[in-house]
């Protein structure tokens, strides 16, 4: 398994695959030919729900000051769902708004891939494989090992993961954490054609107005998680946890655990690398792609990430710890990726904070639950189970928005 670096990256929303993704992918290809036209075929759910997702305006951006030019193809590559070509051409090819001339010859086709989390992978050799560094992704194996060392599962990322891994995190917390307070400040509508309106700081102003204080904990804890989400619909910057249509679900958590709980950065910086350990098995032994498996790939691996996060700081064990991250992506299975419009709004804030509050249920479960049986099924288990579930998803549950709420879903005048 790759570094936690590789996992939670700061970039802009709202998609790790269609934003994130494709801007690394113009980025490289631009060094690669810093004076060249660019005409970027996009395919799949790239092409399908591009337009929401700002796929295009994106790629514009990062290949400006050259000429680009985008065009969406109702087919698909074969590696990924989430596929283009870029067609490179000599400056100068493209003017204005006329088409490419017929015996303009491309200097170079590249074909690559966002496959979640903001990872590319180019057909060729334009960007090197990143180092792995666990030997192990299996959570079993992980466990048998922690076990027999007697050492934490925060001690086991300390081992394997770079040096630095540790400032490294501190100063991803510190960019979530600047989300969540962002957030809450901001107001008005997000921008596209929901015209949603922002509602994290007046959930937030609820919390504060609420007296039972079960009910505004777990408010409080909502508001973090839409503040985080609704920055990054609205094209902000935001960390992958594992993904940007799942980011504000850890912050949430960790927010909530040092505002309400009073919990230090250091335990919350333990946290963070535990939640990083089980979103890295997904994403090695399943994905996180929302084209490729669903949401259950995104949000659900998001809520076992947090349960692991929380149980954490709940001071369980390694097994308990894992038993709630179990729980956090064994209840969101089957989970559908149908964003209404293409836009990463509906059902996807939302969504964001009802997991944050399922990954503190799952956590509370596994110290409860724990203590009085066994639990019989594996964290691996559930992640090949979800695996085998993304592979017989149909195409329109997954992040293409032909069927589900995307399809159900009729636009009104006013949000």
């Amino acid at each position: 398994m790759e570094s936690l670096k590789e996992l939670y990256r700061s970039g802009v929303g709202p998609s790790s695959s269609h934003t994130m993704g494709p801007a690394a992918i113009a980025r490289t290809i631009k060094e690669n030919y810093p004076e060249c036209d660019f005409v970027v075929d996009l395919y799949g759910s790239l092409s399908l729900t591009g337009k929401g997702h700002m796929t295009d305006a994106i790629m514009i951006k990062r290949f400006a000051p050259r000429p680009c030019r985008v065009n969406f193809l109702n087919e698909s590559l074969p590696f990924h769902p989430n596929g283009m070509i870029v067609h490179v051409f000599p400056g100068g090819t493209l003017e204005g708004e006329k088409p490419v001339p017929q015996d303009a010859a491309s200097v170079a086709d590249i074909e690559a891939y966002s496959v979640g989390g903001g990872k590319v992978l180019f057909k060729g050799d334009l960007l090197p494989e990143p180092e792995d560094r666990y030997p192990l992704d299996s959570m079993t194996e992980i466990l048998t090992y922690c076990r027999g060392k007697g050492i934490s599962l925060y001690d086991y990322v300390k081992a394997c993961d770079e040096p630095d891994i540790e400032e490294f995190l501190r100063g991803r917390l510190s960019e979530m954490f600047a989300c969540v307070e962002e957030g809450l400040q901001r107001e008005g509508r997000i921008q596209g054609a929901l015209r949603l309106k922002r509602v994290a700081g007046d959930v937030y102003q609820q919390a504060l107005n609420t007296h039972n204080p079960m009910e505004r904990d777990r408010i409080f804890l909502s508001s973090y998680a839409y503040a985080v989400a609704e920055q990054n619909a609205d094209g902000g910057e935001i960390v992958s946890a594992p993904t940007c249509g799942a980011s504000g679900v850890v912050p949430a958590v960790l927010y909530y655990a040092n505002k309400q709980l009073g919990i230090d950065e250091e335990a919350l910086v333990r946290a963070l690398a535990i939640g990083g350990l089980f979103g890295n098995i997904v994403k090695t032994r399943a994905t996180i792609s929302g084209a490729d498996g669903g949401c259950q790939a995104e949000v659900g691996t998001a809520c076992a990430m947090a349960s692991a996060a929380m149980a954490y700081l709940l001071e369980l064990n390694n097994d308990l710890i894992a038993y709630a991250a179990e729980m956090g992506l064994e209840h969101n299975l089957g989970l559908t990726c149908d964003p209404v419009g293409g836009y990463v709004q509906i059902p996807c804030i939302e969504r964001n904070a009802y997991a944050a509050l399922r990954a503190v249920d799952s956590a509370i479960l596994a110290k409860q639950l724990g203590y009085l049986r066994r639990n019989k099924v594996s964290f691996d288990t559930v992640v090949d189970v979800m695996r085998e579930t993304g592979k017989d998803l149909n195409a329109a549950y997954k992040e293409t928005s032909l069927g589900g709420l995307a399809k159900g879903y009729r636009f009104e005048e006013e949000q």
